[in-house]
């Protein structure tokens, strides 16, 4: 009995008395580590100093090393992750590249597309059964014009992106940069809209000649700008209305009113529709 009240006596010591500080709140742990994320070049010393002057929170330095995420080994510290750069210059980064695709009388065409980052929104999009250096440059010219300030092109290492390609491309006020080897990711915003322009388009149809691949596109590129919501914007669509039609807000959230009607917009004849309001009486 003796030995058993004083083990239970150091048992309870020990957890009364242990060394070190208490940690912080989750909340504010979570709040470092996403000051941190968000900041790449702050150290501790820069985020206990945001949270002391800005948020009125004192924690020391140290305390702030401890729970800040740890670096991917091999990145050296305060160096930018290549999707920080990405996000960071989307509004003045386009994307381009080509996609392959056989005709109903097995002729390979290929698509040559160009997105912009920040928008999402496919700014231009051609067909052509030889691709040249040439003929995509002058693609590049058509896509970018005067009115638009981009200022990086990203594209891959592909040989038809040739070195006086990317020469044209300087003089257009426009800097090229070429990802990685073998890095399909580095160009992941383009090459996830080849495989949407795959799934939702030409998957489903088998183009005849170029010309009906160009009428196909045509008609579903409007649909991706102006009506395809996209979850990276919130979700959002990359070229909205212009004027917002003026509805009454519903009752709930499962409810419109009855005054309202929902009509719908067949898309290359019934393969995707457009739905949208409209008065019950139209």
């Amino acid at each position: 009995m003796i030995r058993w009240h004083r083990a239970g006596w150091k048992l309870f010591w020990r957890l009364k008395s242990r060394p070190g500080r208490p940690p912080i709140p989750q909340q504010l742990q979570a709040l470092i580590r996403r000051m941190a994320n968000e900041n790449p070049s702050w150290g501790e010393e820069r985020i206990a100093n945001e949270l002391l002057l800005k948020l009125g929170i004192q924690v020391s330095p140290r305390t702030v090393r401890k729970y800040l995420p740890r670096r991917p080994p091999g990145r050296p510290k305060g160096d930018l992750r290549w999707s920080t750069f990405l996000r960071l210059h989307a509004q003045g980064i386009i994307a381009c590249d080509f996609l392959v695709v056989v005709t109903a009388t097995f002729r390979m065409l290929y698509v040559f597309v160009v997105i912009e980052h920040r928008s999402r929104r496919l700014v231009h999009c051609n067909v052509t059964a030889h691709p040249t250096a040439g003929w995509t440059s002058q693609q590049l010219r058509e896509a970018v014009g005067f009115g638009e300030q981009y200022q990086y092109l990203l594209h891959d290492r592909d040989s038809i992106f040739a070195a006086h390609l990317d020469e044209s491309v300087r003089r257009l006020g426009i800097t090229p940069v070429k990802s990685p080897p073998r890095c399909p990711k580095a160009n992941a915003i383009c090459e996830r809209v080849i495989g949407t322009i795959r799934r939702e388009c030409l998957d489903w149809l088998i183009p005849l000649s170029e010309s009906h691949l160009r009428s196909i596109l045509k008609y579903w590129i409007p649909h991706y700008n102006t009506a395809r919501p996209h979850m990276a914007l919130g979700p959002g669509v990359p070229d909205p209305p212009s004027t917002d039609r003026d509805y009454p807000h519903p009752n709930s959230r499962h409810r419109r009113g009855e005054s309202y009607a929902v009509r719908a917009k067949s898309i290359l004849g019934g393969l995707h529709h457009q739905y949208f309001l409209a008065p019950a009486c139209a």
